[in-house]
């Protein structure tokens, strides 16, 4: 959901923040729960790399698809990186040698250093799946959540004492492979040594870890969406028409996006899915007017207007 803004203001220092150290070098072994856009993104850097990874999903057609995104992705960073069609081809196949396809996921975390996944949001959904890996990982094993919007801590809730202190957020952004920050979340029983090996790794993996507690939309969303509602409300208002909203922000307050070009490329459907919850049950932000549910976006949802995925949005694709 990131714009390029956040990668500029974090190229700096992420060429700093990048080390090796016995911590981070402990993580070699990486299984991704889920072969979407950004389970595959994750398994294609963390493999970019040089990790071992496990990509996982419910059956070969997705783990397919998966591979497809994961091996598109590496052809554009080929072309880009190297000259002559045998230097690309070396690259990309290096890269997918590393990762390994599987429609197991017990067998597919047994041997992990660290768990990550990326599966549909869903409270339920994810607590039942760290449930099953929990007890099949090594006792050693991080496991992390790259939720964007549900409660870290909620979704340990049920899982043992030991299993919570290694249980944290990796909150990484889409695309993965061009999005350099990744939202490290820690809860109030993660264990520092968890915490700092996850640090470490998203900086060995070349991404720019922003550390946060366990709050709802944690730093990027919490601030991101308000924006986003206020530019909808705006519209709602008759104050300013989407164009004329997107360039004002462009042009006078330097963004890459606008507000509305944005929602469409986020997915009308994930924000309303965000904000609904928060207005509802988000730990602190119940009935908060900043999140109240936005007929205009109620009404583009309802039919089908979703934004860049489904051709038409707040724009015309």
């Amino acid at each position: 959901m990131l714009s390029s803004t956040i990668n500029a203001a974090f190229r700096a220092s992420n060429k700093r923040l990048f080390t090796t150290s016995a911590a981070a070098a402990a993580i070699n072994r990486v299984t991704v729960i889920g072969g979407g856009q950004m389970g595959s993104g994750i398994a294609q850097v963390a493999a970019t790399y040089k990790h071992s990874v496990t990509l996982v999903d419910v059956n070969q057609e997705a783990l397919d698809r998966g591979k497809g995104y994961i091996t598109k992705s590496l052809k554009r960073v080929a072309k880009k990186k190297f000259e002559g069609e045998q230097a690309q081809s070396a690259f990309v196949n290096e890269v997918l040698d590393r990762i390994t396809l599987s429609t197991k996921p017990d067998a597919a975390v047994s041997k992990a250093d660290l768990v990550v996944e990326a599966v549909v949001e869903n409270i339920k959904v994810k607590q039942d799946l760290f449930a099953q890996l929990a007890a099949h990982a090594p006792p050693t094993a991080v496991l992390a959540s790259n939720t964007s919007s549900l409660p870290i801590t909620k979704i340990a809730e049920h899982l043992k004492a030991d299993v919570k202190q290694r249980f944290i957020g990796l909150h990484f952004f889409n695309p993965v492979p061009q999005m350099k920050l990744v939202e490290v979340v820690r809860t109030e029983d993660a264990s520092k040594q968890v915490v700092d090996s996850a640090v470490e790794f998203v900086q060995a993996i070349g991404k720019a870890p922003a550390l946060c507690k366990d709050t709802p939309g944690f730093i990027v969303n919490r601030l991101l969406l308000p924006y986003m509602m206020e530019a909808i409300r705006l519209l709602e208002r008759d104050v300013a028409s989407p164009r004329d909203i997107d360039t004002a922000m462009k042009l006078g307050a330097g963004y890459p996006m606008g507000p509305f070009e944005l929602c469409d490329y986020v997915g009308l459907d994930t924000i309303k899915f965000i904000v609904d919850g928060w207005y509802r049950e988000g730990e602190g932000l119940q009935g908060n007017p900043l999140f109240r549910p936005s007929a205009k976006l109620d009404e583009l949802v309802n039919n089908g207007h979703l934004g860049v995925k489904t051709g038409k949005g707040f724009y015309e694709y």
